[in-house]
């Protein structure tokens, strides 16, 4: 008799605990915040570790209305028939966010500061696939596939305080005379770039150049401002066609550090026109290529690295 009630005592005890269990209900926090955009609670944000979305749009022009400083914007139908453009930004210390869960646009403009654009795939868009211009400007976690027109870059940036990281670029072509490369700044009726991070992103099957950098006095910029300061980290390289994979002329300040240059150019590093104060360090170098740094004259001032094997 005794056996029978332990067993009876058992089986209340776990009923009760299950009962427990089921009443708490889940234990995350619940939004209560509105969706300016719909009029509805705020959906997750579709990024990955991003904010949640505090504003629904339809379109590029309804997300400019909508946004306010600190939001993060989220679109609702199909945008990948037109370029995402993107004109209304936040403040310094409350970007807006444009967030995409790998939403599909044919391309990116922003000219805008103090934004943050992550999240969107564009499969053949006019090139360059992403434009920026402006300053405290972040793109991150972004796919460009193969840019046509134009000179076929897959990303162009100007402007003061700017991130690009983790982003995607492949397959630029170079046909038609094009000079397609994965990145490109110039300083000739547009703003020089200062205060620049690159930092882990791809560039996969590029038939040019990893980055060309320009800054105002390279001989066909317009003279204006200073290109300098730029952090160049992490990132995969892989250029087919060029003689080298990063190209800088007139650019002042550069640390080019981490990056894996993946096919076999000539030298994976140029240095010309005054870019000065350059420091190369812990860089991994397909066997094929010749020589890390290619330096001219007027660069060497206060150069840091391995001993230039050559011209840039």
């Amino acid at each position: 008799m005794r056996i029978t009630w332990r067993l009876v005592l058992g089986f209340l005890a776990v009923s009760v605990l299950a009962l427990l269990a089921a009443l708490a209900g889940p234990s995350w926090p619940r939004d209560g915040g509105a969706d300016r955009g719909s009029g509805t609670a705020a959906a997750p944000s579709p990024g990955r570790g991003a904010a949640p979305c505090t504003v629904r749009a339809g379109t590029p022009r309804e997300a400019a209305r909508l946004a306010r400083p600190g939001d993060t914007v989220c679109f609702d139908g199909d945008l990948s028939r037109r370029r995402l453009v993107i004109t209304t930004g936040g403040s310094r210390e409350h970007p807006v966010t444009y967030a995409g869960d790998e939403d599909a646009v044919a391309g990116i403009t922003i000219e805008a500061d103090d934004v943050i654009v992550e999240g969107f795939r564009s499969v053949r868009p006019a090139a360059p696939g992403i434009e920026l211009t402006g300053h405290r400007v972040t793109v991150r976690n972004n796919t460009v596939i193969g840019p046509r027109g134009g000179d076929g870059d897959g990303i162009r940036f100007f402007g003061d305080d700017l991130t690009i990281a983790r982003n995607t670029v492949r397959d630029t072509d170079n046909g038609h005379g094009r000079h397609a490369d994965c990145m490109q700044t110039f300083a000739s009726g547009t703003p020089a770039s200062r205060r620049v991070r690159i930092e882990d992103n791809r560039c996969e099957n590029v038939d040019n150049m990893c980055l060309m950098a320009e800054g105002p006095d390279d001989g066909e910029g317009d003279g204006r401002g200073t290109t300098a300061d730029f952090t160049i980290r992490g990132n995969y390289c892989e250029t087919l066609r060029a003689s080298q994979a990063l190209m800088f002329e007139d650019v002042r300040n550069a640390t080019i550090t981490g990056n894996v240059f993946a096919a076999a150019t000539d030298h994976a590093i140029g240095l010309a026109c005054h870019s000065a104060g350059a420091r190369v360090g812990g860089n991994t170098l397909h066997p094929g290529i010749r020589y890390e740094v290619g330096i001219d004259a007027s660069s060497r001032a206060d150069y840091q690295g391995p001993e230039p094997g050559g011209p840039p």
